[in-house]
């Protein structure tokens, strides 16, 4: 059975890994409209993972006797000044989500919550890839510009970038 504090806390990220994935469309769309179709194509795949995220706790809460509780999700920005700016608030974000599941983390130790505490193991590896995966990219930018042949040849890169929902019933803890 979950706790409520746990329950509480994980709807609270449930909520924030649905904001990640309106997040990144939002930045797809972003570069859809300036033409920087693999960078759109890069964060179409990092909502859709996101949303696999969302689905993992939305899973958890229910497999451990809980009430999944949706909220509001609030809407993201829709405008960058540049492709390294949308990055580095990709970047920074991902940095932010780390922060939540460190959290969640001490709370299910403080909790005395195994399964929870076993559950959350993966997102805490996952973070150091997604945000290595982001600061890769911004690095890359860096290096690249804004303008000029660097740019394409990243856009080419990351639209090679694909998604592939898992098989059923790898939703739960992994």
């Amino acid at each position: 059975m979950i706790s409520d504090k746990i329950q509480e806390a994980f709807n609270k990220q449930l909520n924030a890994e649905l904001y990640s994935s309106y997040l990144y469309l939002s930045m797809a769309a972003y570069f859809q409209s300036v033409n920087l179709l693999g960078l759109a194509n890069w964060m179409r795949c990092q909502a859709q993972e996101e949303v696999l995220h969302a689905m993992k706790f939305y899973t958890f809460i229910l497999e451990r006797g809980g009430k999944v509780t949706l909220t509001e999700v609030d809407g993201p920005p829709v405008k960058w000044d540049s492709p390294l700016q949308a990055f580095e608030d990709a970047y920074a974000h991902e940095q932010k989500v780390t922060a939540l599941i460190n959290n969640l983390v001490d709370l299910a130790i403080q909790e005395r919550d195994h399964a929870a505490n076993a559950f959350l193991q993966w997102f805490v590896t996952e973070q150091v890839e997604e945000e290595a995966s982001a600061d890769g990219v911004v690095q890359q930018l860096k290096l690249a510009g804004d303008q000029g042949g660097g740019l394409f040849m990243i856009d080419r890169e990351l639209g090679q970038r694909t998604f592939t929902y898992p098989a059923a019933g790898v939703m739960a803890a992994e």
